[in-house]
């Protein structure tokens, strides 16, 4: 018996013999000599180490008749390893309804307020004929979105883990077309028309770029912390993406990725000393490239002095200012926006914001806000309670992703920042975003049906 013992430190915690397997748990049909055969031999009976001979045959001598038939400790050990399988796979279970009701509720006040910013240019554009224009574009692309959304949030992150590569280099392929086939939409080409669907692959390569990253922090796990996986491996998928972005000249979007990247390459654990000397780089790779660009001294004019040039550069700067400075506190009303009559340019899309604080005023923007921290915030939760590294890095980076798009166009309506064309997210006008962005939501709300089931060890 114990010559063909061997002892393993299993989750199960038995010990497996040449004869039969008895499983150490009260209440599987062991008694207490077998209880205490399996202390013996699991102190005496370890790999290198036999113990004292003496003591262990003579306990096993007296032991041999109290032992249960091979049959039923062999039933006892097959229920105790279906019951741990069962515990190994984590049951599905439901989505995390607080993150799921604020995001219904950011797309419902969105579209809401999108609809009142929107209403006086489809009038204009429309002939008169219509007011929702735009609305029923936004409404067929958020009805997308929401179907995305629950058919993802039913597909564990594992399926996503397994496209990673297949879905980088499609985004990869489609930036690269739109140099080719893209078309121009207010003076911008990065736009592709596809059987008369028009979308912005830049919005697909966001959640790519993201996917891939969370790939990588699983395959190198403590490996991140090094140069060679923490900075190269990172940062040779980010300029995988970001150098056909340079090309379209699409400097909103390569400050939005590169600022998100830097963010999951911390969750990630790549040393900060590393990525703030990378954040220094690209600082400097910004500067160099908006002067190549020609626009940069006009935008940072505009942004430093608007009132210069009221009514070129600095024009829609200062009627965002004026519509935010009319809402007061408690607003003008809903739907009685005066900047939005062709004053301010773009107020249903990047300055969407700007006719809020007119209409709601100070307390109803505010309140707006604090919709979108509260939803970032509980994303944030899902993260740090998610199942594995893979979906953890995932989940937050998506939700870092709407947190820098909500800063940085918060800061540009403000005049905090520069002109950056950054969208708000669930509010600003692009059916693309929109339905990417909750199809987004859904693999978050994937993730938090598992949250709190945390693996010890990764596959």
């Amino acid at each position: 018996l114990c010559a063909g013992s061997t002892y393993l430190s299993t989750p199960t915690e038995r010990v497996r013999t040449g004869f039969w397997a008895v499983p150490n748990r009260a209440g599987q049909g062991t008694n207490v000599l077998v209880q205490a055969l399996c202390v013996i031999v699991r102190r005496h009976c370890r790999p290198g180490g036999l113990g004292n001979d003496r003591i262990r045959i003579v306990f096993v001598r007296h032991c041999l008749a109290a032992l249960p038939p091979r049959e039923d400790c062999m039933a006892a050990e097959n229920r105790l390893r279906a019951k741990e399988n069962r515990r190994r796979v984590p049951a599905e279970g439901s989505v995390d309804y607080i993150f799921l009701i604020l995001v219904l509720l950011a797309l419902t006040v969105g579209l809401t307020m999108l609809y009142s910013a929107s209403s006086a240019q489809s009038r204009y554009d429309t002939g008169y004929r219509s007011a929702t224009r735009y609305l029923q574009k936004q409404a067929l692309c958020a009805a997308i979105g929401l179907v995305a959304m629950a058919a993802f949030s039913r597909i564990p992150a594992s399926f996503w883990y397994r496209l990673a590569w297949p879905l980088y280099g499609l985004s990869i392929a489609l930036l690269l077309s739109v140099l080719v086939i893209g078309q121009s939409v207010n003076g911008a080409r990065r736009w592709i028309n596809l059987g008369g669907i028009q979308f912005q692959p830049s919005e697909v390569a966001k959640f790519t770029m993201i996917l891939m990253f969370a790939r990588l922090t699983r395959n190198y796990g403590a490996r991140a912390e090094k140069f060679r996986f923490g900075v190269l491996g990172f940062g040779t998928a980010m300029l995988g993406i970001l150098i056909p972005l340079a090309l379209e000249k699409h400097l909103s979007a390569i400050l939005l990725m590169g600022m998100v990247g830097v963010v999951m390459m911390f969750v990630a654990g790549t040393r900060a000393r590393w990525l703030l000397a990378g954040a220094g780089a690209a600082a400097v790779f910004v500067v160099v490239y908006v002067s190549l660009m020609g626009y940069a001294g006009d935008r940072i004019t505009a942004w430093l002095h608007p009132e210069r040039d009221p009514g070129g550069t600095g024009y829609q700067i200062l009627q965002s200012l004026y519509a935010i400075g009319s809402g007061g506190l408690f607003g003008l009303g809903f739907g009685k926006s005066r900047q939005k009559y062709l004053y301010l340019p773009f107020q249903y899309n990047d300055y969407i914001f700007a006719v809020i604080c007119e209409e709601l005023g100070f307390f109803g923007a505010a309140a707006i806000v604090m919709l979108l921290s509260a939803l970032i915030l509980r994303g944030y939760w899902i993260a740090l309670h998610a199942q594995d590294r893979f979906s953890t890095v995932l989940a937050s980076g998506l939700v870092t992703l709407i947190a820098v798009q909500t800063v940085l166009n918060l800061g540009v309506v403000t005049n905090l920042l520069p002109s950056t064309g950054i969208a708000l997210p669930f509010f600003s006008y692009g059916g693309t975003a929109l339905a990417v962005n909750l199809g987004e939501m859904g693999i978050v709300l994937s993730i938090s049906r598992h949250r709190g089931e945390r693996k010890i060890l990764e596959e």
